[in-house]
């Protein structure tokens, strides 16, 4: 298979049944959309919407010190996340800049499920085999072990209880538990990239069309539809949550980034990049680094990544993330913005959208936030 053929995942016949705009993303054939993005991004934030994240890098590190190694390779005190837990942590280089973002599944007392976006699941997972030199562990790539499909929205608690036996009551967020959906075996994990209630479904891939068509059949009912790439990208938008290569990139830092408390300094031992990453938080409390914000239009211009944040005529900040908000009703975008035109509020503020500046109003993040 050459290096431009894209990936195929477990579940691409059946995109493509379904009418799927499939897109290459990361090397993977991906659905993009399988009708209007506006439908299902609002099936997610009032019903419920059907993922396939399949391209996500799997990497499971096992053996007496796994737990020893992750802590010394990625920022967080992964010695402390309990079995059946999950954590967000950070992978950095030696000076600091972040190689991705990542979510850490404690298996079993000396298992761990190191789950890493598509486009850097290589790269994390070739420091991950670096870094393990010395340790009693093992890191060993397992993308083709799994297949992942989320069901996110307030109706997929429901949908899913109707499929197992599993605690789901019981699962909190950030926390994975070995179960059966739809009689296959699966780890149902209480996380997602929506802003919603949600479940993520680790499954091999010889089951995924009987997980997908399961969740399907219990979910059309209570007006669950199959979701694209197009609309996650929008609801993690409105949850103001990180996407790497946008928000996240290795010439920034955590703290940089206004992601500094996934460094967790306090632990025991070394770490990569512990001593540039403390420099970095020092001059991040002496000289404030810009910070992220929201920003709403006030028009109907939908700013891009790169463009130009601008005050009085100078250069303030730059768009990472942009888009319309389906939630909101006007476009939104996220920002890395100086410090003095960061505040929720502050006036003044437009974007350079081709020569022309639009205002815009700066706004806390996220934009949305779930009712409990």
């Amino acid at each position: 298979m050459s290096s431009t053929t894209p990936r195929l995942t477990a579940l691409d016949a059946l995109h493509r049944s379904l009418g799927a705009t499939m897109t290459d993303f990361a090397g993977w054939d991906m659905p993009l959309r399988y009708g209007s993005e506006r439908d299902e991004h609002l099936a997610v934030r009032t019903k419920a919407g059907l993922f396939d994240l399949s391209h996500m890098g799997e990497i499971t590190v096992t053996g007496p010190q796994a737990a020893e190694l992750l802590a010394f390779a990625l920022v967080g005190n992964i010695a402390t996340v309990g079995v059946g837990r999950a954590r967000y942590t950070m992978i950095c280089q030696e000076d600091g800049g972040i190689l991705d973002d990542l979510i850490v599944y404690r298996l079993a007392e000396h298992e761990f499920m190191v789950v890493a976006n598509a486009s850097n699941a290589q790269v994390v997972l070739d420091a991950l085999t670096a870094r393990a030199a010395g340790f009693d562990a093992v890191v060993r790539d397992d993308r083709d072990a799994y297949a992942l499909i989320a069901v996110q929205g307030p109706e997929s608690p429901g949908i899913l209880a109707s499929l197992t036996d599993a605690d789901l009551d019981g699962l909190k967020y950030y926390a994975g538990l070995p179960g059966t959906v739809a009689g296959v075996p699966a780890l149902i994990a209480r996380t997602g990239y929506t802003g919603e209630d949600g479940f993520e479904l680790f499954v091999a891939p010889a089951d995924a069309e009987k997980v997908w068509q399961a969740l399907t059949d219990a979910g059309t009912p209570v007006g669950l539809i199959p979701c694209g790439l197009s609309c996650r990208d929008t609801l993690r938008l409105e949850a103001g949550m990180p996407l790497y290569g946008h928000e996240l990139t290795t010439s920034l830092t955590p703290f940089d980034a206004g992601l500094g408390r996934v460094v967790k300094f306090e632990k025991e031992g070394d770490f990569v990049g512990r001593a540039a990453l403390q420099e970095a938080a020092e001059r991040a409390e002496q000289n404030p680094p810009r910070v992220l914000v929201g920003l709403v239009a006030e028009g109907r211009r939908v700013p891009r990544a790169g463009y130009p944040v601008v005050s009085g005529g100078q250069v303030v900040g730059e768009i990472t993330s942009g888009a319309p908000s389906p939630t909101l009703g006007k476009p939104i975008a996220m920002a890395y913005v100086d410090a003095a035109h960061a505040a929720p509020g502050t006036t003044g503020v437009g974007v350079d959208i081709r020569g022309t500046h639009k205002p815009y109003e700066v706004v806390a993040l996220p934009f949305y936030k779930r009712r409990k």
